[in-house]
């Protein structure tokens, strides 16, 4: 099973892929090593130190290459320091997270019961027993809210024009009032 994952995410079925070429993060790491430079391998020179020890590669290789190098980066097998990747270093502290780091937890006492958390939210008001209950609203007769709108029944406009005359487009002149000079 184990081998068939393998293979698969180097892109060649079981009975395709030869029994000499070892997995990819293997030579990888056998690359690095070999190289050994100072500021790291850079991707180039370890996809031509895999070519040279290895001569059945897939023609695939620098996808896989690429592929198999960010997946190691990411499980933390190899660091990438300037375009460069190298192995990391065993007295290094751990790489942190985003983020503010979580407060320690202070081990309590033995035989001390830890109570539940408050519940979110803010707490409901007391209930005073003693006071009398109150009485439910009063009503005014008319329900919550605005109210619908009604219908309409009649229209208020002006009467259509009799047939026979047609508008003309736009607005209609100003009708000045007849005012007699004299």
């Amino acid at each position: 099973m184990a081998t068939e994952e393998i293979s698969r995410t180097q892109g060649l079925n079981p009975s395709q892929q030869s029994s000499s070429l070892p997995d990819y993060p293997q030579m990888i790491l056998e690359a690095i090593e070999a190289l050994n430079e100072k500021e790291g391998s850079s991707m180039s020179s370890i996809a031509k130190h895999i070519d040279s020890t290895h001569s059945d590669l897939p023609a695939s290789h620098s996808t896989l290459l690429s592929h198999h190098l960010n997946q190691m980066k990411q499980m933390g097998q190899i660091v990438m320091l300037n375009n460069n990747y190298t192995k990391p270093d065993p007295n290094a502290p751990p790489k942190r997270g985003r983020g503010r780091p979580p407060k320690p937890k202070v081990p309590l006492p033995p035989g001390v019961v830890v109570s539940p958390p408050r519940p979110r939210g803010r707490p409901p008001k007391p209930k005073d027993l003693l006071a009398p209950p109150k009485p439910k609203s009063v009503s005014t007769g008319r329900p919550r809210g605005r109210p619908p709108k009604k219908a309409k029944t009649g229209t208020a406009t002006a009467p259509p024009p009799p047939p026979g005359v047609k508008r003309g487009r736009g607005r209609p002149p100003k009708v000045l009032p007849s005012v007699g000079f004299q």
